[in-house]
């Protein structure tokens, strides 16, 4: 499950943009016990595109006029659910520890985790030099999830 979650969010983090189809993937197909599970668990969804991935798939959705992404693993068990955040909607916590420890950065990357009832954040800083991504530890603290030096040569 673990490696799952990192796997979802090394995607998001990346940036990784792959093509979607509206109920489909490149065989036409989309595994149904998701679609089965995904109509149970958002009643209401609307403007739903799916992605049919070898080890997952993916809804993307609006529910209550909010852009909403849910994971699936093959048996149609719901692994995830993400959404994109703005910084005042982070814990306090959370939001003071980015505000003291990394002055000078601004958020390029914001996003929330819900996967078996625990709440995780992936936030995404950057500077003229440096891109940090981190990950918090419930509501208390961040840990270091990836840095890069940027390129200077462009």
């Amino acid at each position: 499950m673990k490696q799952f979650i990192l796997s979802i969010a090394t995607m998001l983090m990346m940036g990784v943009s792959v093509s979607a189809f509206a109920g489909k993937n490149d065989d036409g197909v989309v595994n149904q016990l998701a679609v089965k599970s995904f109509k149970k668990d958002f009643t209401g969804a609307s403007n739903i595109i799916w992605e049919q991935r070898d080890s997952y798939t993916k809804a993307t959705f609006s529910l209550h006029g909010q852009v909403l992404f849910a994971y699936y693993n093959n048996n149609g068990d719901l692994q995830a659910v993400v959404r994109n955040i703005t910084s005042d909607q982070l814990p306090i916590n959370l939001l003071s520890s980015l505000k003291k420890a990394y002055d000078g950065y601004w958020i390029s990357d914001l996003f929330e985790i819900v996967s078996d009832d625990q709440t995780s954040y992936y936030v995404t800083l950057e500077n003229s030099d440096k891109k940090i991504v981190l990950k918090s530890q419930g509501t208390e603290f961040w840990n270091e999830y990836k840095k890069e030096k940027k390129d200077r040569s462009l």
